[in-house]
């Protein structure tokens, strides 16, 4: 009898299995705009169902458990939303989207589509491009503030952070780091004025330290510009202003099919300004772009671009000599403030598809950069005969290498996806120097002078799983520095070095309540790296003092037109060690805590008219100094801005 019945669990086992086998279709397909080009993160949803997917960066999609006659919504920013009736379980679906006006309609809130860079792709289309950098405030909360003649990184907030150049957020284009490393100006520069605005296609970004994939720099957050595989049309364009002020851009495709795009960009601008002393500003940009897509679906990228800029600068003056009349508001007491900066990148990926569930993307890349800013901020409060100004310079090569690849996991109707992915960057820095100068000319006195060899090698992965509605992402990163200085005001030219390994797990959860309302918990470990010069001063115990993030916040589309995303936020950090570049001196700070909200409305009024508007509060403290002395300096608090566009 126990045998019998054994047998007949075993049988009812297996008829299910059979059952399961039998009406769980797998539906796979691949979508492309007008002109064959392929869609990626376009979300695919069975009607009636949760059932959803998204498609590739080939465009390729497959979705579980679909039957004959069921229908698929496809959606996309920039794209009228399709319903396909499946007739054909065997057929390998064409599916050719149509473009049309950006629309909130459009924006999906699910696990698989990231809701926030699909509404910075929005804003992205709908705002206007004055330069790169601005872009980057299409974060919410993230703002810049430009200075000393538009030829310097400009200075940003984020999250309680005066980020100074970029010390604590991670900048990237296609891939490649925009921060320095080690920088004569300040550790993290990062100078975007080498990216042409009008060849920027899409914003990634997130705030805190909980991406795996993001490493040093990633602090408060981190952003990745993507340009164009293609140009719309061809552009000249010139612009004539106020004072001497002039761009010039070209854009012209190469060549223009279905699986290879090229083109090439180029933009000059000068630039006077309303100063008593000309800025003089002069700014080159060429920049190319080759795409490949072959007849599998793996993609080659490959782009080439090089930068120069000089410029004059007033600098800061004080509001005393306006009023006393020494200057007027537009004069200057050091008049030969300025510099010039070029850089020039070469960055190659390709992306494999392995098999239909398993991809490869690798990419290197290289950059060779200069730099020489001569800078007055206490004009001759040291030296009242030749004055107070001040040179930072550095020539540096960068080469690097990233890979990552993910394989997903189909166990019942649960998909797990594996990701795993290693990077290395090296830095040499020849000639990183400070010096006190007389008008540009004449070197009076070397601060700092030496060579910089740093390299960071890192090591992530993670499971990202679906249990029900609760998508639960685990990765664990591994960073090691080398950090290396060749001093060149020794009189043995002594060379020092020093290692450092650290170990940063992140652990993120999503809550679909529904196709329109979301809730997420993300926590993560991450650093707060330093300037070389740093690392190897005595002082410095924490090579690579951590910080610890959690944010706790919801996604709502309460209707078609409307998203409201919330967020409450905390951040510790070990220790904030700062290299002043201007003084050549090291500056603790000590542990700090940073902790507030971030509240975000974006409406679509009509078919060609929003509103966004965001409200971002921080509050920022160093924890070992005593009430009323523990304040950060430069530490932004609160800001709100809200803008309409067309």
């Amino acid at each position: 009898m126990q045998i019998n019945s054994l047998t007949h669990s075993l049988l009812v086992v297996l008829l299910f299995l059979t059952s399961l086998t039998t009406f769980a279709h797998t539906i796979t397909g691949y979508v492309t705009d007008e002109n064959g080009r392929p869609i990626k993160d376009l979300y695919i949803l069975q009607k009636g169902t949760e059932n959803h997917t998204h498609t590739n960066s080939q465009g390729f999609f497959s979705i579980e458990n679909v039957d004959v006659n069921q229908i698929l919504l496809l959606a996309h920013v920039g794209y009228e939303s399709k319903e396909v009736v499946i007739k054909d379980l065997d057929l390998v679906l064409q599916i050719v989207m149509e473009s049309t006006s950006v629309d909130l309609d459009a924006i999906v809130i699910s696990n698989d589509v990231d809701i926030f860079n699909s509404l910075a792709l929005l804003d992205l289309q709908v705002n206007p491009v004055n330069s790169s950098q601005e872009i980057l405030q299409t974060v919410p909360g993230l703002f810049i503030g430009q200075h000393a003649g538009g030829g310097k990184a400009e200075q940003l907030f984020l999250r309680g952070f005066d980020i100074d150049h970029g010390t604590d957020v991670a900048i990237g284009v296609d891939g490649m780091p925009v921060n320095m490393v080690s920088h004569a100006h300040g550790q993290g520069y990062a100078d975007l004025h080498f990216v042409i605005p009008e060849t920027i296609n899409s914003v990634d970004y997130g705030k805190g330290s909980y991406d795996a994939s993001k490493g040093n720099f990633a602090t408060a957050g981190h952003v990745n510009l993507n340009t164009k595989e293609f140009l719309q049309r061809n552009i000249v364009q010139t612009e004539i202003g106020d004072f001497n002020y002039q761009r010039l851009l070209a854009m012209f495709n190469v060549v223009d099919n279905a699986n290879t795009s090229a083109y090439v960009a180029s933009e000059y601008i000068t630039f006077d300004g309303p100063f008593d002393s000309p800025q003089n500003f002069d700014r080159f940009n060429i920049f190319s772009k080759l795409n490949h897509r072959t007849e599998t679906g793996n993609e080659l990228s490959l782009t080439a671009s090089h930068f120069t800029s000089e410029w004059d600068a007033s600098g800061q003056i004080p509001q005393r000599a306006v009023d006393n009349g020494s200057i007027g508001r537009f004069g200057a007491i050091d008049d030969t403030e300025g510099g010039s900066t070029s850089r020039t990148n070469l960055n190659i990926t390709y992306n494999f598809n392995l098999s239909d569930r398993e991809q490869l993307k690798a990419q290197a890349y290289y950059t060779h950069y200069d730099f020489e800013l001569f800078s007055n901020f206490t004009f001759f409060l040291e030296d009242p005969i030749n004055g107070d100004q001040i040179k930072q310079q550095e020539s540096r090569d960068i080469i690097g290498i990233n890979a990552i690849y993910n394989k997903e996991y189909l166990i019942g109707n649960q998909k797990l996806n594996w990701y795993s992915g290693i990077s290395l960057r090296n830095d040499r820095t020849d000639g990183s120097s400070l010096a006190r100068t007389l008008n540009r000319r004449t070197t009076l006195e070397q601060i700092q002078l030496g060579d910089i060899n740093e390299t960071n090698s890192s090591l992530w992965t993670g499971l990202e799983f679906t249990i029900g509605n609760l998508n639960i992402d685990a990765g664990l990163r591994l960073e090691h520095f080398k950090f290396v200085y060749r001093d060149g005001l020794d009189d043995n030219f002594d060379t020092l070095s020093q290692n450092a390994t650290a170990l940063l797990p992140k652990l993120n959860f999503a809550y679909q309540v529904n196709s329109n309302w979301q809730f997420y918990l993300k926590n993560g470990i991450g650093l707060h790296s330093n300037d070389t010069r740093v690392v190897l001063q005595d002082e410095a115990d924490e090579i690579l003092p951590k910080s610890y993030g959690s944010d706790l916040g919801t996604v709502f589309k309460p209707s078609d037109r409307l998203v409201i995303n919330t967020a409450l936020w905390y951040l510790y950090l070990e220790q904030e060690f700062v290299y002043v570049g201007d003084a050549g001196i090291i500056e603790p700070s000590g542990k700090t805590e940073r902790y507030g909200f971030d509240l975000g409305l974006n409406y679509q009024l009509t078919d060609y008219l929003f509103l966004d508007s965001n409200l971002n509060y921080a509050h920022a403290r160093a924890i070992e100094e005593p009430s009323g002395e523990d304040y950060i300096p430069l530490a932004p608090e609160s800001d709100q801005y809200r803008w309409f566009k067309s």
